[in-house]
């Protein structure tokens, strides 16, 4: 029995190479940013002592990384004083002891700080990943307790994206931007005061550099940001063009169309070279403008510098140690900056990840039946030996409120029946199938399996009792023999040899490379849709179920192949209640029950025989597939 969907999620997608630096283009931004950020606070709040210590080693580290300037400014001036004494002839020279231990205390901060610095990095690598795995657990227990109604209304990408990317964002943003944050606006403030304490106009001076620099990238992003979003606009143009015209490359050949494609890629091709000329100019701009800025602020702090050391109100080794502030300055300026956009980002995740598990779950089961699995043990009134009878009794269901799929179904199958549901596209067949295996729960009305109400048991036990067949089959990276076992994962090998015989593909498995053992891969296309077809059949004949389901399983496979499956199919539904849903109406003449569906209505139901006597709805359905009735 198949225990997944049958569905391969899409990838989110992928952009291409020519987008902006990084900052230029503003990312993802949360509808409420103040919301998101306290969910994650209270995430956070769990880990208090220890982002408090993450705070204060931060702190710590920034405070002796400061300090290192002014205290080498003062071997500077140890230097600058020893100099000049031996040039004036007064004075002992230059103290190299001296100017020996100020470096060796210096060594001893830069050593302690790189210490702190190492304790909180640690510290928050633990918050951070813990944090991320455990909104990877929820979100993996969320998944299953989501209604499939939800993934009628969400690509399976977007659920994987926020596994992933959004995850990651999070986790990314704790590990580094958190205590970058910390370290940025302490690392900022602590050279202001260093800076103050030199000299409070030099500082005046220096800090012109601050806002100058800002209006100069504000003016930059406005002025190219129309150019960055023309660039992505004809960059998901181009991709499409080439993605359509490459995968559909036989049937424009065939209708020589390659010139018209070819002349289509030109016009993208040029209009995406002149926006992303212009934004990558403009973008590279803002390095050459910000290291002149940053320039004449160092010149204006040089004259300055050497004026006030004329006028006595400096030392040389002052000086010195204002220009490596002034320089470390715009270090923490532009990470703030840049982390305001990463924090956006970030609250986007977040949003997006507390979303999802803020959907509503499904109901959950309270069982009053279970099913019994071992012989040895007596049936109760609530556990139970199940036969395969099952009875749909007034069932009704749509699957958006007021648009009703099924109207007043009833039928009644004993066990060991195979019952025939067919019927024109969107009759719903297959959502009896979805019914039936509680994938939804009917709106009115019940379906009973033996006499019980299907709500009455664990989702997990329920489906335990159903094989099921699909037309589009699930095979995962893996041994045929482990994607045989899959139907019972306690299965020995002897049993998965044995069932892969009833299914008649022990033929074709010991004539393929490795036999059993032959790796399937991503994609599953290393071995034919037939044979992964029969492969899916000796799972659910691996599994035993009470009670079978065939959806289209042989609509996609040659005549000579479908015979081979029909035969397989036959010794899985020998002895089970077996639903059959297929258009090949030639293939359920030997049924014991059809079930003739149109708009969601049994509209007709009986043998193979008696129904074609009727000359009504199934007739017609049948004889529409033969050019003469009487071949049929």
């Amino acid at each position: 029995m198949s225990r997944a969907d049958n569905v391969r999620p899409a990838g989110p997608r992928r952009r291409g190479p020519f987008g902006g630096p990084p900052g230029m283009m503003p990312g993802e931004k949360a509808t409420d940013f103040k919301g998101a950020m306290k969910k994650l606070a209270l995430h956070l709040s769990a880990y208090k002592f220890r982002l408090l210590a993450v705070l204060v080693f931060s702190i710590a580290s920034t405070v002796f990384l400061i300090v290192g300037p002014k205290i080498l400014g003062r071997a500077t001036d140890v230097l600058a004083e020893g100099i000049m004494s031996k040039i004036t002839g007064f004075g002992a020279g230059i103290d190299f002891k001296k100017i020996g231990q100020i470096l060796l205390s210096l060594v001893g901060l830069y050593f302690v700080s790189a210490l702190f610095s190492y304790v909180q990095g640690w510290i928050m690598t633990g918050v951070s990943m813990k944090i991320t795995y455990n909104l990877r657990n929820e979100i993996a227990r969320k998944i299953n307790r989501l209604p499939l109604s939800y993934y009628d209304k969400t690509t399976h990408g977007e659920v994987l994206s926020r596994v992933t990317n959004d995850i990651d964002t999070l986790s990314h943003t704790l590990n580094q931007s958190l205590s970058q944050i910390i370290t940025s606006t302490a690392t900022f403030v602590g050279i202001i005061v260093m800076m103050f304490s030199i000299s409070w106009l030099m500082t005046l001076i220096s800090l012109i550099i601050i806002p100058l620099s800002a209006i100069t990238v504000m003016l930059l992003v406005k002025k190219s940001q129309k150019y960055f979003a023309a660039q992505q606009e004809f960059l998901g143009h181009i991709n499409g063009h080439i993605e359509e015209t490459y995968g559909g490359h036989q049937v424009v050949k065939a209708f020589n169309g390659e010139q018209a494609a070819v002349e289509r890629f030109g016009e993208l091709n040029g209009k995406l070279y002149n926006s992303a000329w212009k934004s990558q100019f403009l973008s590279g701009l803002m390095m050459p403008i910000m290291s002149f800025i940053s320039n004449l602020g160092y010149v204006a702090v040089c004259i300055l510098g050497g004026w006030l050391v004329i006028k006595g109100r400096i030392k040389i080794g002052g000086i010195q140690a204002f220009m490596q502030y002034v320089r470390q300055l715009t270090q923490p300026v532009g990470q703030i900056a840049n982390i305001s956009n990463i924090l956006q980002s970030t609250a986007a995740a977040a949003e997006r990840v507390f979303e999802f598990l803020a959907e509503p779950e499904k109901e959950p089961d309270r069982p009053l039946v279970r099913i019994n699995t071992d012989d040895r043990v007596p049936d109760t009134d609530t556990l139970v030996h199940f036969k395969g009878s099952v009875q749909f009794a007034h069932v009704s269901f749509g699957y958006i409120p007021g648009k009703t799929v099924i109207k007043d179904f009833s039928a009644i199958i004993s066990p060991g029946q195979r019952v025939a549901i067919v019927g024109p596209t969107g009759a719903g067949k297959t959502t009896i199938v979805k019914l039936l295996m509680r994938f939804y729960d009917v709106d009115s009305g019940a379906i009973l399996i033996d006499g019980y109400n299907i709500r009455d048991f664990d989702r997990q036990e329920l489906r335990s009792l159903f094989g099921i067949v699909l037309q589009d089959t699930w095979l995962y990276n893996g041994t045929i023999k482990d994607n045989i076992r899959y139907g019972r994962l306690d299965a020995t090998d002897e049993e998965v040899v044995a069932a892969a015989k009833a299914a008649q593909a022990d033929h074709f498995i010991r004539t393929l490379p490795d036999g059993y053992e032959m790796v399937i891969n991503e994609e599953a296309d290393n071995i034919s849709e037939g044979q992964k077809q029969l492969l899916t059949i000796a799972r659910a004949i691996l599994a035993d179920p009470k009670i079978l389901i065939l959806d289209e399983a042989t609509s996609s496979v040659d005549t000579r192949t479908e015979l081979q499956i029909r035969k397989a199919m036959d010794n899985l539904m020998a002895g089970r209640t077996s639903f059959v849903i297929t258009h090949r109406l030639s293939t359920i003449r030997n049924a014991d029950l059809i079930l003739c569906m149109d708009n969601g209505d049994i509209v007709e139901q009986g043998t193979h025989n008696e129904l074609l006597a009727r000359n009504g709805f199934y007739a017609k359905l049948y004889y529409s597939q033969f050019e003469n009735p009487q071949s049929a």
